[in-house]
């Protein structure tokens, strides 16, 4: 749905840059009107807004696909959004039977499920195997340097995040591009069969393959003489609990329920209509986001008087660097949802509400004018997500 910003003028059915105490002034063009609807507060910022933060948005529909048979991956990297130094992200589909073929990273790789179902392998250092199926609202994550695959049972797709923001999925190290760059009389060495065994491997890297289908996971199952990993790689968050708060629901998952994720913590976030990510920061790292439904808005404070408000969509990436202080607003009629991921094993944030509940009430008065109304409504406890009565992001 798009819904003009109450802020913004509207000049023939277009929405213009106008405020309603006049500043601005019609743009004739040229111009994408449609980029502007998506982003009215771009187009018309918040009158609060001020400075020169960089960019902290990027949207996957403004990257190149790359198209195999077998599926599909694109990503968001520092490349795209220089701000973004700490993760990266890739968004892959894969057809049923699809292969991401068998790979590693230098990096840490942590992955959310968001439609459909795959079957992911793996083994340690000791030798120790995993083989597990995830479907919808699953997380895998892969410690950086252990060989893995990702292979689809149906159609599915899903969001990978790596822990350096200069990261490209298409840098990793492959078995095929290995098995390419090898002379076959050392292939022939280390496996101890003829070279011709080899005559047929791929020339370079496959990077996604078709496959069929693979039968049941029993079926498919090896047993390792070393047994099984003792952490697992798989953690069903959606399965989690929530959090639920007025406005919302929260899941949080870092290395104190899913112990192997120890370089990147997450949080699974909804919005309700009406609702907003209450007015934080984050003390231990940068916050790299992915939208998966819905539409908000987000203003980021970074001090000295700079501030800067950004247009969110499903399918957008949003950044917030360290311990800058920023809310997430729903915008839209129906409830919005996102990832918000960190470089660390611990998620952690720290509510302005709560600090002033917990601060001496003289000093807060004093400090910011503030009377009873606003000290009496403080909390001690803390709402990730909340919802006022009668609040609303447009007027009725």
């Amino acid at each position: 749905m798009n819904t003009p910003n109450r802020n913004q003028g509207v000049y023939g059915n277009v929405p213009q840059p106008i405020r309603p105490d006049g500043a601005g002034g019609i743009d004739t063009g040229p111009r994408d009107v449609m980029r502007d609807m998506e982003n009215p507060n771009m187009l018309v910022p918040p009158i609060t807004d001020s400075g020169l933060l960089p960019n902290l948005k990027f949207s996957f529909s403004d990257t190149s696909m790359k198209l195999n048979f077998g599926g599909w991956s694109r990503e968001v990297t520092a490349r795209e959004l220089p701000i973004a130094t700490t993760l990266a992200g890739v968004n892959m589909s894969l057809t049923p039977g699809g292969v991401r073929e068998l790979h590693w990273h230098q990096q840490a790789e942590w992955s959310y499920m968001i439609v459909g179902s795959a079957r992911i392998t793996s083994i340690d250092q000791e030798g120790r195997n995993f083989i597990a199926d995830v479907g919808p609202g699953d997380l895998w994550y892969f410690p950086p340097g252990l060989p893995h695959s990702i292979q689809g049972l149906e159609h599915c797709e899903f969001l990978l995040v790596f822990d350096d923001g200069n990261f490209s999925d298409l840098n990793t190290i492959s078995i095929s591009d290995w098995f390419s760059r090898t002379p076959k009389d050392v292939l022939s060495a280390n496996f101890g069969v003829p070279m011709s065994a080899f005559n047929n491997i791929p020339k370079e890297q496959v990077y996604i393959y078709q496959d069929k289908v693979p039968g049941p996971i029993e079926s498919q199952k090896v047993q390792s003489p070393y047994g099984t990993i003792p952490l697992s790689f798989k953690h069903r968050l959606l399965a989690q609990p929530p959090i639920k708060t007025p406005g919302g629901s929260v899941r949080i998952v870092d290395s104190t329920n899913f112990p192997i994720s120890k370089n990147i913590a997450a949080a699974l976030v909804e919005i309700e209509p009406g609702g907003m990510r209450e007015l934080h920061w984050h003390p231990n790292n940068d916050e790299w986001q992915y939208y998966l439904t819905g539409q908000g808005r987000m203003t980021v404070f970074a001090g000295d008087g700079n501030a800067r408000t950004f247009d969110y969509r499903a399918g957008d990436v949003g950044y917030v660097p360290f311990a800058l202080g920023h809310y997430i607003q729903n915008t839209g009629t129906q409830s919005l949802w996102f990832l918000e991921m960190f470089k660390s094993d611990r998620f952690e944030d720290v509510s302005l509400n709560q600090w002033m509940a917990l601060t001496p009430r003289d000093l807060v008065n004093t400090n910011l004018n503030v009377g009873p109304e606003v000290l009496n409504a403080l909390r001690k406890e803390k709402w990730p997500v909340v919802k006022y009565p009668g609040f609303s992001y447009y007027p009725k």
